[in-house]
């Protein structure tokens, strides 16, 4: 039986590969996607940036839920438990977002 499997080949740019710090997430959903704009947020400065914006279809997300909770999993056995300090117990919940319409 031949195997018909392609291997993906996956090429990343220099000015990609070397990535984008962000410390904070926000995230905001339609009916047909989840948007995760990552924020590069600076001590002192009165205005934080949007680094990075990606948009993609909701069971997409999921995956990438998964696939995080996998890693952080694997991490945490390897190097300890991951602690939050200052954070609020529990999952924060953001009402989807709105498409303002622009006033002249």
């Amino acid at each position: 039986m031949a195997d018909n499997k392609q291997q993906l080949q996956i090429e990343i740019k220099p000015e990609v590969a070397q990535g984008v710090y962000s410390n904070m997430v926000l995230i905001t959903h339609s009916s047909n996607e989840v948007i995760l704009d990552f924020v590069s947020m600076m001590p002192g400065m009165p205005k934080a940036n949007v680094a990075s914006r990606v948009v993609m279809v909701p069971e997409h997300a999921k995956r990438l839920l998964f696939a995080l909770q996998d890693n952080i999993a694997k991490y945490e056995a390897q190097f300890g438990k991951i602690e939050l300090k200052n954070q609020p117990s529990g999952p924060r919940t953001i009402a989807p977002f709105e498409i303002n319409k622009g006033e002249a």
